[in-house]
């Protein structure tokens, strides 16, 4: 029986292209659109992936996509932005990429008869959420679970790996500052593996019983925002004091690298989505063990 083929919108991201490699040496055929064919050519040669350039937010390319699948292949959506403008429920970057790509994708693939759909949302998604991103990604999920397609939803927390935008955001801002002034020390994370979550999106595709449930994924242990600063310096040999700060200085601080020329460090929507710790609620099992069979790796694997 051959393998259903894979169209992975926002494959070329940090978790794409981990769940692109892991999908190719499966034997899995995999489509991955990309606006830039130049950064992905580690993807280009690996057997059973094609790279096509193709902006996935025009709906007639999205109808394209979609035309060369059958009933029977299957459509991933990866894509997940960190900041915005500050606007009400949310700015217009997240709804274009958290609320109304999915709709779009949706309905490509309601034209086209196509009914598998594994979906990248996130831990504390909410509607009501006290971020635009938490609110946009909750809204997104809506969209999902009321599109009629067989979907699966997955939440992780902060996602970790070698290259991650997380981990490695606190390294970098530590080789620059010789302490580190830190709002929501206190916060607390459940950081989950890259491998890890793309080994259970890939589980999915052949579980029928993961249609039209969402699951949260996180790690094996929980850290405090002081922790993962103190462990990012620790990773790259150059650790630097945390000193926790109130609130207002760091909204203050946030909006300064709001401002600052060149790609942005971190928001205050960043901030506002720290109201709420990002770790499993109370008593609930992790289906990263529970339903997918992985034993799910800590932080500090980054260390070996």
């Amino acid at each position: 029986m051959s393998l259903p083929k894979i169209l992975i919108i926002g494959g070329g991201g940090f978790i794409g292209q981990v769940m692109t490699t892991k999908l190719a040496k499966l034997g899995y055929p995999v489509l991955i659109p990309t606006r830039k064919l130049g950064s992905l050519r580690d993807l280009w040669v690996l057997p059973q992936v094609t790279v096509i350039e193709a902006d996935v937010h025009d709906q007639e390319v999205l109808h394209q996509l979609c035309a060369k699948l059958t009933d029977t292949d299957v459509v991933i959506n990866l894509v997940g932005i960190l900041h915005d403008k500050p606007a009400k429920p949310y700015g217009k970057s997240f709804a274009k990429n958290h609320v109304e790509l999915p709709r779009k994708i949706i309905t490509a693939m309601n034209k086209a008869g196509i009914k598998r759909y594994i979906h990248m949302s996130a831990l504390g998604a909410d509607s009501n959420g006290p971020s635009m991103y938490q609110r946009s990604k909750g809204d997104g999920e809506k969209i999902v679970i009321n599109s009629g397609l067989d979907w699966t939803i997955f939440r992780p927390s902060v996602v970790f790996g070698e290259n991650d935008s997380f981990i490695n955001l606190f390294a970098s801002l530590q080789k620059l500052a010789p302490v580190m002034p830190l709002a929501g020390a206190d916060v607390k994370f459940q950081p989950v593996y890259v491998s890890d979550v793309a080994s259970a999106f890939i589980k999915a595709i052949s579980m029928p019983q993961t249609i039209k449930k969402s699951f949260n994924l996180a790690g094996p242990k929980i850290y405090t925002l002081g922790d993962l600063v103190r462990f990012a310096g620790r990773k790259v040999g150059c650790s630097r004091l945390v000193i926790p700060i109130p609130a207002s200085f760091g909204y203050l601080q946030a909006w300064m690298l709001e401002i600052m020329p060149g790609k942005t460090l971190m928001s205050r929507d960043n901030l506002a989505s720290m109201k709420v710790d990002n770790i499993l609620p109370n008593f609930e099992e992790n289906a990263l063990e529970k339903v997918f069979g992985i034993s799910p790796q800590p932080l500090e694997i980054l260390l070996k």
